[in-house]
């Protein structure tokens, strides 16, 4: 297993839809079996959420893509951009 993380950026002016859409996002993420180690939006300047950011632990890259494919943030057009890349934690820990 590894840890790949998924970085999310906002469309510009869409907080209302990322509202909107939380709800669903949060039960898919908590329904999923990959293991999900951490996730939190990414904040503007101003404090608002502006993307997001997830850790997961999988067996390959395509697992994580797959989640990411069906993640309700994406399937409404939330997302700008979207990577997903392997991860290293080289200090701290991850519970």
């Amino acid at each position: 297993m590894a840890l790949f993380v998924v970085i999310n950026h906002d469309r510009s002016n869409s907080l209302e839809l990322r509202m909107a859409t939380r709800e669903a996002h949060l039960a898919y993420l908590r329904d999923q079996s990959l293991p999900l180690k951490i996730a939190g939006p990414i904040l503007s300047n101003a404090g608002e959420m502006a993307g997001s950011i997830l850790v997961f632990e999988a067996d390959s890259r395509d697992q994580v893509q797959a989640v990411a494919d069906n993640d309700p943030y994406r399937l409404v057009g939330l997302f700008e951009r979207s990577e997903i890349m392997g991860w290293k934690v080289t200090l701290g820990t991850l519970g």
